[in-house]
């Protein structure tokens, strides 16, 4: 079990189950078929942001030092993920747009502050 929970594929689908099932319930009170296009746009962009954040947070993190290294990191992730699913989803024709984004970026500035921490202190 420990062996599956290290493979970034098995996070990149849970990404994908959960945050594009978030996305799915926030536009579910819009007709078919906009909800199913909402989860499959937010579930494929967090996948992908699951796959890249961690390395950028380590390369951010590498180039700074003192407070910019453990501030940096978290508010670089939380930038690029609200324009970036900002864009996405407008392009998409999200109908609730905020709320879709609102669980997914929480969730992934949260890990970049967690993660920018723990390497700050090591």
């Amino acid at each position: 079990m420990t062996a599956l929970a290290r493979k970034g594929a098995v996070h990149m689908a849970g990404a994908f189950v959960m945050m594009g099932g978030w996305a799915v319930f926030a536009n579910s009170a819009h007709p078919m078929p906009l909800p199913l296009l909402a989860g499959l746009v937010q579930g494929t962009i967090s996948a992908l942001i699951t796959l890249f954040l961690k390395r950028m947070i380590e390369a951010v993190s590498r180039r700074l030092s003192g407070l910019a290294a453990l501030l940096v990191p978290p508010l670089l992730a939380f930038c690029l993920s609200l324009v970036l699913l900002s864009i996405l989803h407008s392009l998409a024709g999200t109908p609730e747009i905020a709320a879709t984004i609102a669980v997914p970026l929480i969730v992934s500035t949260s890990y970049a502050a967690l993660y920018s921490y723990a390497l700050w202190r090591s």
